[in-house]
């Protein structure tokens, strides 16, 4: 089973961060195997840490839960909250199999939540539920968020390159959700 993890930062908590970043690292290293993408988030400054995606393929929700919360940022503080979902890896692969590599160009995390006005009540709002044509050479990452059964849609996790933060959301029909995010991101792990 897939899941969509992320933590945003509490305000504040900045050099616990950087204390813990070794703690973080080593934590992830143990789940490996399992990540299909990870990296940070950063606030309208493009420098300054705001929260951490972790995409990863557990066995259950009990098991994804235990992953986000024991997690070292999570229990010392650093984060205000998380959001936890089972996902669907619609591309079938792992962000270090995205051919654009690592580096060039921006990166960002586009977040659509909950159906929008635009949404269709027999399809129980979902949306964007394949990737979009125009954007599978520029998703690493992108998925639908469903329930815990994952029966219900919830709403749609991209993490994508794109010349800006314009250009990223639209990746995404915003009309179909309640709430569009577009947060700078890069790949994660150790430098």
């Amino acid at each position: 089973m897939e899941f969509f993890c992320y933590h945003r930062d509490r305000p504040g908590s900045l050099d616990l961060r950087h204390e813990l970043v070794e703690a973080h690292w080593s934590y992830m290293d143990g789940y490996a195997k399992e990540l299909i993408a990870r990296g940070p988030t950063f606030g309208e400054d493009g420098e300054t840490p705001a929260g951490s995606v972790h995409i990863v393929d557990l066995p259950d929700p009990v098991v994804a839960r235990a992953f986000a919360f024991d997690e070292p940022n999570q229990q010392a503080g650093v984060y205000r909250d998380v959001l936890l979902r089972r996902w669907r890896n619609l591309l079938g692969r792992t962000m270090w199999e995205f051919p654009g590599g690592r580096s060039g160009g921006h990166r960002y995390l586009v977040l659509g939540l909950g159906p929008g006005h635009g949404s269709d009540p027999g399809s129980r709002g979902a949306a964007d539920l394949a990737v979009p044509a125009a954007w599978r050479d520029e998703s690493i990452a992108y998925g639908p968020l469903l329930s815990d059964d994952g029966t219900a849609w919830l709403g749609t996790a991209a993490l994508v390159r794109a010349p800006d933060r314009g250009a990223a959301r639209a990746v995404l029909d915003g009309e179909r959700y309640a709430t569009v995010e577009v947060h700078d991101w890069e790949f994660g792990g150790r430098r």
